[in-house]
């Protein structure tokens, strides 16, 4: 689920739809950043990047927030942008796939060209750049995870399996020299984009953490506050450097709630909020975005959230954070919203893809020949007049 169908916009045209959003330092090349950002869940053999959206990921340097202040970190405001276009599919001879070019460009404005689903992408100007058909690689059993919200009791099951194994989405990946792009930077915040592609662009969508909008956002029947809002699309506008001040109460009497709810289902408050309701990790995961550290060693698990951790408790990280395409994240996540880490591993009984990504560029594995398609949809409600 991850980011899949994260709002009613996204489930109304799912090509824009950022399904999941990964760095991590590269396996292959010292002081080399990875970049993945997945699109289109459920996507068809066939399937191809649209040519009316811009796939962006927008970096930023991180420095330490202020002691004892709300931010963990301080943004930097100067902006590294990829873009990455496509052209229209152009119809081959036969049944062979459709033929698509891309282009990403970098942020001192140069253009990487490629063609979508080469497995050696293109190179250039310190940057290497992939795009085509990849196996979903997101680890988690996401029924287990929607009773548990419905039902208020942790209802997974060990062993279980993975709701998305086996679908496919298009992937996108930019392998990144930072010395040489970057100017040098290694502790970056990462979030990817798709916006409309023409004069006047707009944000449709945004992705930096998994899960914040589905599973922490997305239910409305613990807040108090805007229990009829379906408050997704309008997080998805935001700027996730700059959040604006019209909703961003909405947002934080969500997030309060939601993750009040996830801190109890253990039967302990191990998380408690202050005299004005406010949980205490609010603010972090509001900061919706990926905070990786490119100058330390690739790793699979352990690191996911483990510098903004740190930066909370104020000490020294030891990991490079981001998200690896094999970590676990999920059972982290879970850990830590209801127990906080002082109880057992919250897990949702499973733990790895039966495709699990390489540790050669394009990284994501092949995709999968025989894909299955989306779950049918759920009836439309009828409400009572």
């Amino acid at each position: 689920m991850s980011d899949h169908l994260s709002g009613p916009r996204a489930m109304a045209d799912p090509v824009l739809d950022i399904t999941d959003v990964y760095a991590f330092p590269s396996p292959e090349h010292s002081g080399h950043l990875v970049l993945v950002a997945n699109t289109l869940p459920f996507a068809p053999t066939d399937a191809r990047f649209s040519d009316g959206l811009i796939y962006r990921f927008r970096l930023r340097r991180l420095g330490p927030g202020v002691p004892e202040g709300s931010k963990l970190f301080a943004v930097d405001s100067e902006e590294f942008v990829f873009d990455c276009v496509f052209s229209a599919p152009v119809a081959t001879e036969g049944d062979g796939p459709s033929l698509q070019e891309g282009q990403c460009r970098t942020p001192s404005g140069k253009v990487v060209a490629f063609r979508v689903d080469d497995e050696h992408g293109a190179s250039a100007h310190g940057v290497r750049v992939f795009a085509g058909s990849r196996w979903d690689p997101f680890i988690l059993d996401a029924p287990a995870a929607l009773k548990t919200i419905a039902t208020g009791q942790l209802s997974f099951t060990d062993p279980s399996s993975i709701f998305l194994d086996g679908k496919n989405v298009l992937g996108l990946v930019i392998e990144v020299d930072c010395a040489k792009v970057l100017g040098g930077a290694s502790l970056v915040a990462v979030v990817a984009e798709t916006l409309t592609r023409g004069a006047f662009t707009v944000r449709l969508e945004r992705v930096g953490r998994p899960e914040v909008k589905n599973l922490i956002l997305g239910p409305k029947q613990f807040d108090p506050v805007n229990r009829d809002l379906e408050i997704r699309d309008l997080y998805n506008c935001e700027d996730a450097f700059d959040l604006k001040h019209d909703y961003r109460g909405a947002y934080r009497a969500r997030l309060n709630a939601n993750l009040a709810f996830w801190d109890s289902l253990d039967g302990a408050v191990d998380w408690p909020v202050d005299d004005h309701g406010a949980h205490p990790l609010t603010e972090l995961l509001l900061a919706d975005y990926l905070v990786v550290d490119a100058s330390k060693p690739y790793a699979e698990q352990g690191s996911f959230l483990e510098i903004e951790l740190a930066a909370k408790e104020r000490r020294p990280h030891t990991s490079c954070g981001g998200r690896a395409l094999n970590d676990d994240v999920m059972d982290t996540l879970f850990t830590l919203l209801v127990n906080a880490g002082n109880g057992p591993r919250i897990r949702d009984g499973v733990d790895q893809s039966t495709m699990p990504a390489g540790q050669e560029f394009p990284y994501l594995a092949r995709p999968n020949p025989d894909p299955p398609g989306p779950p049918p949809p759920h009836p439309t409600p009828v409400e009572e007049p």
